[in-house]
């Protein structure tokens, strides 16, 4: 069972996370994320003694966990890799019509505004995103594509999603993410194909 300890520094950083979907990282003030959580004023230093960078990790390793649960997901409930990557996108669809396209990817926010001017931050970033690509690419090479094309792939069908998602909150419509689901499933089947996997 949680601790009283662990349970606050997990909403902090549940609030954190939240708060960078809808303002941004450097929109996010420290008293905001105190007041999100209804945590205790001197809480963020006890459990992040590096302040709003250290939060920032944590908002963005969490970010990275819960989309990478949603791609294991996606790929067990999917009878092809195509079917997996139309999954995942529709799943994050759900999310930016849901929310009134507020919410995003966290992830790509903290990069854009960060990646420059914390080392920390950007490392942080980059793993989350190689924590997409590695089991994205994983998948595709099980599917009987070889593993530098699979890599290659998945790197493209990542970043496609993510710009997709940027764009489809710019032009507050889900007509990007639908795109990009038939683009990258296409890709997807004809690459499988060519190497003779699994449509």
């Amino acid at each position: 069972m949680a601790s009283k300890g662990d349970l606050t520094k997990a909403r902090l950083a549940e609030s954190m996370l939240e708060l960078i979907q809808t303002s941004g990282y450097s929109g996010t003030g420290l008293n905001a994320v105190i007041d999100h959580a209804s945590a205790p004023k001197g809480s963020i230093y006890f459990h992040f003694p590096e302040g709003k960078e250290g939060l920032g990790v944590a908002a963005v390793e969490l970010a990275a966990q819960r989309f990478e649960t949603l791609i294991a997901e996606a790929a067990v409930a999917a009878g092809t890799p195509a079917e997996a990557a139309r999954s995942a996108i529709e799943a994050l669809t759900t999310i930016v019509s849901e929310s009134d396209f507020r919410l995003g990817c966290p992830v790509s926010v903290v990069t854009l505004e960060m990646g420059a001017e914390s080392e920390r931050l950007r490392q942080a970033c980059a793993t989350a995103f190689e924590s997409w690509i590695s089991p994205t690419a994983a998948f595709l090479e099980a599917s009987g594509i070889a593993a530098e094309e699979a890599r290659s792939l998945a790197t493209v069908v990542v970043s496609a999603i993510e710009g997709a998602v940027i764009v489809s909150r710019a032009l507050r419509s889900t007509q990007p993410l639908a795109a990009a689901a038939d683009v990258v499933a296409g890709l997807i089947d004809q690459r499988c194909q060519a190497a003779g996997g699994t449509r």
